[in-house]
Parts: structure tokens; sequence; C-alpha cells
């Protein structure tokens, strides 16, 4: 489903420009000097609208853990109902998928010239390498490349993932949806009301606590393996777009109590779902546009991977340029770093692939 790749690829470019854009504005003040002569009206307006959209980049997150709990339902279902499904094959190419680029991804923060370097290199490097950021979370969570986190939180989810799709096929997908989201809110009333802990646990560190939007992800892919023009005519003709617009505002209310905030990361994610599924929809209608987009949602695991230190050393040296010239930058940036984050991965892809041939059949 092209749709699909090319969400992926506008919530990994959003997230890149996200932290490409508050490396800039760190220590600055908004809006910049140079815009004191915009005029009022429409055009304060856009640029409101355009300050508080990039705010909102961190809700991609949300979005990439709906889509990845939608691809891995439906991936294991075909497998399922092929016959070929054994769990021992499955883990052997999840962590084939996973793990080899992950450690490409260090090999180039070691070598590469332009990334930004704030902490040594010591012995927490072996717990970075396992994917074992949650050990000792306050000095390991954000260690080498704070974006590295997500991949801790997804070998979580990968190890628990029998037991959930299990449990999907026996409830079906909306009695599932809401076993899992009180699991989900209640490890967050714990961790967050209950006996108060690092909010790192919640970002992610516990799988669990973000197991609502894996689950919401689970439940939509049988939706759509079940009714699939059903399922686009909501999400790519318009409906889904509308809904997500109009619940937004109400999602965003719920950063403001210590209550609401259980739920908050469910309803942005859900909210930035619905948008970014619906611009893809409308993108998808355009050949070329769907073609580099949807290109850059396949390979957006490599992009992840390395993006962050890049975006960070550069955000940091280009502070003093006007806005203009961060835009025109910024372009660039994300046209260079998805290029490379492409050629990294489909490399390390098919040297595994080469070294490993039985995981193709796997």
């Amino acid at each position: 489903m092209l749709w699909l790749d090319i969400a992926k690829g506008l919530a990994i470019l959003w997230v890149v420009y996200f932290h490409f854009f508050t490396t800039y504005f760190e220590h600055g003040s908004l809006p910049p000097a140079d815009w004191s002569g915009f005029a009022a009206g429409a055009l304060t307006i856009l640029r409101l609208v355009w300050l508080k959209v990039t705010g909102l980049g961190f809700h991609a997150v949300g979005v990439f853990i709906i889509l990845s709990g939608w691809a891995l339902m439906q991936s294991t279902m075909r497998r399922a109902e092929s016959g070929a499904m054994a769990w021992g094959a499955w883990y052997r190419s999840r962590l084939f998928r996973l793990y080899p680029m992950y450690w490409v991804a260090h090999l180039v923060y070691l070598l590469s010239p332009f990334v930004a370097r704030f902490e040594q290199i010591d012995s927490r490097i072996v717990l970075s390498l396992l994917g074992l950021r949650f050990v000792n979370i306050g000095m390991n969570f954000y260690y080498l490349n704070a974006a590295w986190w997500y991949f801790s939180m997804l070998i979580q989810f990968y190890l628990i993932f029998p037991l959930l799709f299990w449990s999907a096929r026996k409830l079906g997908p909306w009695t599932f949806l809401l076993a899992a989201c009180v699991v989900g809110f209640l490890a967050r009333y714990v961790l967050l009301i209950g006996y108060p802990q690092d909010g790192l646990w919640l970002q992610g560190g516990f799988a669990i606590s973000r197991l609502p939007e894996f689950a919401l992800g689970m439940a939509l892919g049988m939706w759509h393996s079940q009714s699939p023009a059903r399922a686009e005519r909501f999400f790519l003709g318009g409906a889904g777009l509308l809904t997500g617009l109009l619940l937004y505002p109400a999602a965003l209310q719920l950063y403001h109590n210590g209550y609401t905030y259980i739920f908050v990361d469910f309803a942005t994610g859900a909210c930035c779902f619905l948008e970014v599924v619906g611009v893809a929809g409308i993108i998808a209608r355009f050949a070329r546009p769907a073609k580099v987009f949807g290109l850059v949602g396949a390979f957006s695991y490599g992009i992840y991977l390395v993006h962050h230190p890049y975006v960070i050393w550069l955000g940091l040296r280009i502070r003093e340029q006007p806005i203009w010239m961060f835009l025109l930058i910024a372009v660039v940036t994300l046209t260079v770093l998805s290029a490379w984050g492409i050629v990294l991965e489909k490399t390390t892809n098919a040297l595994v692939n080469k070294l490993i041939p039985t995981r193709k059949k796997a």
C-alpha cells in the first residue's frame, strides 16, 4: 500500500525537521527578528500556524508506533493464514531486520565528522548496542543519540508480540484495543500518579506505557484486512483528515492536567495519524511526489537511526542565519539525510541478505 509508505515518509521528515527546528531556535526568541516586516492578517495567521504545526513534530513518533503495530499485524496475519507461521523464524527475521542497521548507525555516529557529540564513549555503549537503553534509564536512554530510545521500546513490543497477536485474533480488533488501552492506561497511571517514576519510562522506556498506540495500529490493520475499501475510504477520502483536525485541539488540552496526561500520547498520536495518513492520501494521487515520499517512507528506519546527530550539529551552527536561510538549509538537509539513510539501509540489507541468505526464506 503506497499510501502507508507515503505516511511513513511524511512522519520521518516531520521528525527530522522538528529536531532541526528546535535546535535552531533553542536559545532564540520566537518569532525571529527578521519576521518583523510581516503584515498583519493572513500572513500573521500563517506564521502562527507554521510555528504550531512545527512544534507538534514530536507527535509523529506516535504515528510511527501506530504504523508499526499496523504493519506488523498485517504481515504476521498473512504468514499465519498461509500456514507458514513459526515464531522462531519470525523472531529471527525481525532481529535481522532491526539490529544490523542499528549497529551500522552506531558505526556511522562514531566515524562521521559532522555529528554532535555531547558524551564520551564508555561502557554504556555495550547496553546501547544491545538496545537495552532502559537499563539504568537515566544514564542510558538518550546516550549518544537521543532518537535511539525508540529502538529499545520497539524490541520490547517485538518480545511480547506473539501474546498481543494471539489476543487480537482471539478477542477481535475492538475488544483487543479496549483491553490493551486499559492495560496501557493503568501502567501510565501507576508510573505517573500511583508510584511516580522518571518520565522516561512513560515516554517508552516501559513499552506497555505506549501499548494503546501500538494496539490501535494492530486493530486498524485488522479492520483494513477485513474491509480494505471501507477503511481506505475513511482514511484517504477526507473523513479521517477532517476527524483528526476537529479532535486535535481537544487532544492537546490533555496536557494541562496530571490525570488527563495519562491519555495524551494516545489521543495526540491518533489525531496526528489521521492527519498524516489523510495528507498521504492526497499525495498518492500524484505519481511523482508519491514515488518520492513513498521511497523515503520505505527506508524511514535508516533515516530515523542516523538523522539526529547531524541535524543537532548543523542546527547549532546556523542560529545566526535568517529564517529564510534556515528554511532553505532545512530543505537541503532533509534531502541529503534522506538519501544518506536510504543508501545506508539498502546497503546494509543487501549485505545481510548476502551473508545470511536464509533470512529471506524465514
